[in-house]
Order: C-alpha cells, then structure tokens, then sequence
C-alpha cells in the first residue's frame, strides 16, 4: 500500500492554501500513492480569532469540503484532509477530518477530541477551548485495503485514544498536525514512535511546517512510523513538500503476535 503524506505551510488565505495542498497532493498521485493525507488547517492558518471568524465556513458553504472530493475522484485516490476549522453555531467552532474515497464521496469525519490548552513559556500560549469544540467519538473508517483510525495533533498525547482505535481493528493511525517548534523538538517523534508501539500500528503524521503567515511557527518533519516502532520514512525540514512509502500491512499483526498487549488489559484498583 503506497501512502503519501503531504507537508503544508498553510496560511491566512483559503485559496492559496487549496492551490498548494492540490499541486502537492497531485504530485502524490503522479508517484502512485493510493493513500494520501494532508496535516492539520489544510486550508487556513490564523492564530488571530477576530480575523479567523471572519473567514471561518460553516461545512455546508466551506469550498473545501466539495474541491477535495471532486479531487479525490479525478484522482482516484482515498484523500484525507487533516483537518479544516469550520464554523459552528454560537460563535464556535470544530477542527474536522475528512475523509473521501476514490468516488469522491464522504467516508467518515472525525472533530479533534483534545483541545490544545498549554502555556509553553516566553509568552507562547495556546486557548484552543476557547473557540472549538472538542470531538467526543473516536472514528474508525474503511479504505482499500486497511482499516484507519483518525486523530488530530494534540490527541497524540492521549495512549487510551489510540489503544481504544487499535483494539477496534485499525492497522494505521493519522495524526495529522500543526505542532509547536518548542514540543516538535523536545516530543514529535517520541510521541509518535511511542504510540506505534503500544498499539502495533502505522502511525502517519503529516505536518505543517515553517514561519506562517499569521507569525506562527510550526515544526514540520512530517514522519511515517512501522507497528514496531521504527521509522519508515521522514522529512528532516519544515518546508513544503510529499513523502512517500510502501507499507506492509502484514507487519502489523506480526508486531500484535510478537507483543500482544492489546489483549493483556487488566482493572487495577487504586490510588
């Protein structure tokens, strides 16, 4: 199964980012990727919320939503936009996977379930709560040849959530993101390999990556993990661009015969 992941430096302009997420996910195609995915706020960048809102579509008018399925299907290939901010009710709202298949029709969505609320130091804080909604239902979809479970960024510090998508039957598991310089070097890959690991999984995470427009920075290094932990393939930057492998599927139920954890949960009392 030959995946690509497509790293971005989104910004504040919806169009623009739709014209370089379609040049670099058509590029993935032309290389025989089957499976593509796209990082976390595809289509906008922008950390001011007064101009975010300005901008932010409810899913029903997003142009997104119906551009990357009609690429999908011209492209015949099962596309994964990371995710998009969209415009809820009530001044809110959700950071929303889709997932299209190779007709182009709407597989299944998934809303981030863990909201980025961290102070980092030197003034670099994040309030994610404070505008979206958090996901409360973990999504487990279908596509040729594998089963996929969905997260977004900052879920991927949350084990029961992958644990939970593992024991359900996925084989690869995306976590599309828009991670921190500081957390991006000190916790990435780390994060990533670990939940490889504990579940036996690929783990796919392309990534947005550089200086945005809005001042955000962004650490790239979009990483492709095996179900024992080993790197398949990387980027070693932030800059725009695809990164592609082959992945052997068989690998993962040698990984859950080898170790079967999944299976050895147990109920502890206590403290």
């Amino acid at each position: 199964m030959r995946v690509a992941l497509i790293q971005m430096r989104s910004g504040i302009e919806v169009a623009a980012n739709l014209a370089d997420a379609e040049r670099l996910i058509r590029e993935a195609a032309a290389q025989g990727a089957s499976f593509i995915s796209t990082p976390e706020t595809t289509h906008l960048v922008q950390k001011d919320a007064e101009k975010l809102f300005k901008v932010l579509q409810h899913p029903d008018d997003d142009p997104a939503i119906p551009f990357f399925a009609k690429l999908a299907k011209e492209l015949g290939v099962t596309l994964l936009i990371g995710s998009l901010a969209l415009r809820m009710p009530g001044h809110r709202a959700v950071n929303r996977s889709h997932l299209f298949g190779t007709d182009g029709q709407l597989i299944a969505t998934y809303d981030k379930a863990h909201m980025f609320d961290v102070g980092l130091g030197q003034g670099e804080t994040y309030s994610e709560s404070t505008h979206y909604d958090a996901g409360n239902q973990a999504v487990l979809a279908e596509i040729p040849g594998a089963k996929l479970g969905l997260t977004i960024c900052y879920d991927v510090r949350f084990a029961y959530l992958y644990r939970r998508l593992a024991q359900a039957g996925a084989q690869i598991i995306t976590v599309p993101s828009a991670f921190t310089r500081p957390t991006g070097k000190a916790h990435w890959e780390i994060l990533l390999r670990a939940r490889a690991i504990e579940t036996g999984s690929y783990i796919l995470a392309p990534a947005q990556g550089g200086l945005h427009e809005d001042g955000r920075k962004t650490w790239g290094h979009s990483l492709i993990v095996g179900p024992w932990g080993d790197v398949v393939a990387s980027l070693d930057h932030d800059a725009p661009g695809v990164l592609m492998a082959d992945l052997d599927l068989s690998k993962v139920e040698a990984a859950r015969t080898r170790i079967p954890a999944l299976h050895h949960d147990r109920e502890i009392s206590g403290p």
